[in-house]
């Protein structure tokens, strides 16, 4: 076998791997997009022939659904939840990240590694700490109570920090002699250079706020207040479910992040390309 044939048979099967590979990602989404267009029947037939709907394409679920929940209050809530998490997440991890990576200080290393700590324990012992403070606030069913937990993040002031570590001293000491003070080193040469950084960090805010159901249902019950997430939640059932409705409803909540990641897709793929992540 020469080596043009050997590469193209290489070729051959990387390529039939990927396509698997992507086919078997998509199943689960097609199969939730046509669940939605089901009777209830049919949604739990263990008949495998029921793939597509027997009996016609049923766009009552959705309007079922449009009607027991409005959406356009929950896409707002959601929307604005993720870009204040995202706004507050990039804020304060971009300037922890810089005193952790380039200022010198009484006890940075031991503060550092309280960081470390919280990063590696389960995030829900945080949720009764934080539930009292939203509770003696007096802001439940409030856009503070669904930000506060993404206000600060470890794992952007630790992704930040390295992202700063790895710039050379030699840009900030040439920013000094020039007569820049701390703020302008930070803000006109540092921020600019760690903009990878900042954007797999709101990338990942972005998500897992997006996917947060546990805070939204304890501090925003009410249906007016609460996310797509916790709102969907409650088409299932304790002993059955509508399963058609309930796929309808998680279609429709699919929507707002397919749309930000058709205009943003050059920085989503930027962003984990730079950061070395995964979802």
């Amino acid at each position: 076998m020469s080596w043009r044939t050997k590469k193209n048979w290489t070729s051959i099967m990387i390529h039939t791997f990927l396509v698997v590979g992507s086919a078997a990602m998509l199943l689960p989404f097609a199969w939730m997009v046509l669940t939605a267009f089901k009777t209830r029947s049919e949604s739990i037939s263990v008949n495998p022939f029921y793939i597509f709907p027997a009996h016609g394409w049923h766009f009552e679920n959705f309007v079922q659904v449009w009607n027991s929940y409005n959406f356009l209050v929950l896409y707002k809530n959601t929307l604005i939840m993720i870009a204040l998490r995202v706004l507050c997440a990039c804020l304060t991890a971009t300037l922890a990240g810089y005193s952790f990576g380039r200022l010198k200080f009484p006890f940075k290393n031991f503060f550092f590694a309280l960081i470390l700590v919280q990063m590696m324990v389960p995030g829900q012992i945080f949720i009764i700490p934080q539930y009292l403070i939203v509770s003696r606030l007096h802001m439940m069913n409030t856009q503070f109570a669904l930000v506060l937990p993404g206000a600060v993040t470890a794992f952007g002031t630790y992704l930040c920090k390295q992202g700063y570590q790895s710039l050379p001293s030699s840009l900030e000491e040439a920013a000094e002699l020039d007569g820049a003070n701390i703020g302008q080193r930070f803000l006109y040469v540092m921020l600019p250079l760690t903009r990878s950084s900042l954007v797999s960090l709101g990338i990942f805010t972005a998500l897992f706020a997006y996917k947060d159901l546990m805070w939204p249902m304890i501090v925003a019950p009410k249906t007016n207040c609460t996310t797509l997430t916790a709102a969907l939640s409650r088409l299932q059932g304790q002993f059955t479910s509508n399963y058609p409705q309930l796929m309808a409803g998680a279609v429709m909540a699919v929507v707002p992040m397919l749309i930000l990641y058709l205009i943003f897709q050059k920085q989503f793929v930027e962003g984990i390309a730079t950061s070395g992540g995964k979802l």
